[in-house]
This record gives C-alpha cells, sequence and structure tokens, in this order.
C-alpha cells in the first residue's frame, strides 16, 4: 500500500528485539495501513518468540527529550501508547499530548506478557488510569488486561459489556476489549458509551506474538486516516485476522504476524 505522507501516526511503545511485537510491529502495521511512522521508545527488553528476558528502564530526561525533540517538528494525526512501564513516563506522555494538543490517542494497557512476565510497574496501573485513559479516544485492553483495570473475572460477552463500560467510567471516549483469550469464538467487543457491537471470527490454533499490538496500532492509522471508531474497529479486526492467518515462525517459540 502506498503511504499517505500527509497522514501520519507515533507509537510511544517499547522495543522488541524479535521485531513481532512493540514499536516495530506498530510501524509496519502503520505501513501496511499507508500511514507514515514515528516512534518513541518508552522501554527496552530483551525477549524473543519464547518470552520477556529482562526489561531496562529509559531514563526520565531522556524519554522526555524524544518527545519533546519530535513534537516539536512534526504533528501526529494519531497515536498509540504500548509498553510504558513507569507511572512517570504515563505522566510525561499525559502531560506533552495537553501541551501539543494531540487527538486520537489509543491506548493499549500493555499490563503483562502472554508468558506471565509483568510488563508494567505496579504503581504505574493507578498511573494509566489517572492520566493516560482521561486522554484516549479509545483503549484496546485484551480480556486479562480489562480484569486488571476493573478488577473483574471476565469469563463471558455479558462481563465484557460490564466491564466495558467501568473502563468507560475512567474517562476515555470509546472502550474495545479484545476476546482471542476466550474459549470458543474470538469476538470482541466495541462499546462507545452509547452502543455495543461486537465482532466476531473463527479462533484459530496456536499462540501468536504481538497481537495487540498489531490491533491497536491498526486502529490508530485508521484513526490517522480520518475513520469513524467503528470503521476503524472494523478495519482493524479484518487486518488483524488475516495477519493471523498467514502467520509464520521466525523461532522456536510464538508464530510472528504477517505484515
Amino acid at each position: 500500500m502506498k503511504i499517505n505522507p500527509m497522514k501520519i501516526a507515533l507509537t510511544i511503545a517499547g522495543s522488541d528485539p524479535s521485531g513481532g511485537a512493540g514499536f516495530q510491529v506498530d510501524l509496519r502495521t502503520f505501513k501496511a495501513m499507508g500511514v507514515y511512522g514515528l516512534s518513541v521508545p518508552s522501554v527496552l527488553t530483551a525477549q524473543n518468540t519464547r518470552g520477556v528476558n529482562s526489561v531496562h528502564e529509559l531514563p526520565e530526561d531522556f524519554f522526555t527529550a524524544q518527545l519533546d525533540t519530535l513534537l516539536d517538528d512534526v504533528r501526529p494525526d494519531a497515536l498509540k501508547t504500548g509498553m510504558v512501564y513507569t507511572a512517570q513516563n504515563m505522566k510525561i506522555i499525559a502531560e506533552k499530548i495537553k501541551e501539543h494538543s494531540l487527538d486520537n490517542l489509543v491506548v493499549d494497557p500493555i499490563i503483562i506478557s502472554s508468558t506471565g512476565v509483568p510488563l508494567i510497574k505496579e504503581e504505574a496501573l493507578k498511573a494509566m488510569k489517572d492520566y493516560l485513559l482521561p486522554a484516549a479516544k479509545v483503549i484496546t485492553p485484551n480480556i486479562n488486561e480489562a480484569s486488571a483495570l476493573t478488577g473483574m473475572d471476565i469469563q463471558d460477552k455479558s462481563d465484557m459489556k460490564d466491564a466495558a463500560m467501568r473502563l468507560k467510567d475512567y474517562g476515555v471516549q470509546s472502550v474495545i476489549i479484545t476476546g482471542g483469550h476466550m474459549k470458543g469464538k474470538a469476538m470482541d467487543l466495541l462499546f462507545d458509551g452509547a452502543e455495543f457491537m461486537s465482532l466476531e471470527n473463527k479462533k484459530l490454533e496456536g499462540k501468536y506474538h504481538g497481537t495487540g499490538c498489531v490491533f491497536s496500532a491498526a486502529i490508530a492509522a485508521c484513526l490517522a486516516l480520518d475513520y469513524g471508531i467503528i470503521e476503524a474497529f472494523i478495519k482493524a479486526k479484518e487486518f488483524t485476522f488475516d495477519a493471523i492467518k498467514s502467520a509464520g515462525s521466525v523461532g522456536s517459540g510464538m508464530k510472528i504476524l504477517n505484515i
């Protein structure tokens, strides 16, 4: 797809050396969606397709310098956060969004890896609720992340609806809970504050790396392209499902989405 140089999306996320998640896959997703991609690493990780080995924090002054230097020169049409890790960096992001009057924030609330490694500091969960969610156009938690944010045990569609309404109360404009971790079909649920909309796909066998990153990056790209939230939801769901269907193995662990 040809990139539209007039439409720009920014990812603020962790680095994944395998390229299957983090800002690396966000940038590939932006390009595939026809949007020019910017990136600001928020944290470094040592990981591969089998899991996360360790996490390295970036100094707050350097993280701030990245954002200031970039945003003084380029204004993104949309932005997304992935793994932010610290409370202070979440606060910094919220401050920069306000300072530069940025729109179309997508929050992918990365809390724990698929192999059980914490990807956020304990005190940062409250900061996410206090700073990032009120600034967000849409939040895209999976079932486990929505449970961590709400304290709910989410088992079915009814629980997803209740969790979405609770997340909406944090100030986010729209909520999308992805249901790939549930048994049966892969159902995602959108709540825009007034109505619910669900999309279902056949659940594919296997373990896949970076599906949440790809989905949220696709949402951000669609917002940068001026799609409404419902159309962005539909397009991102289709894009992610197609990438999962053609996923392949580059290592001995989880499959990497084909983008």
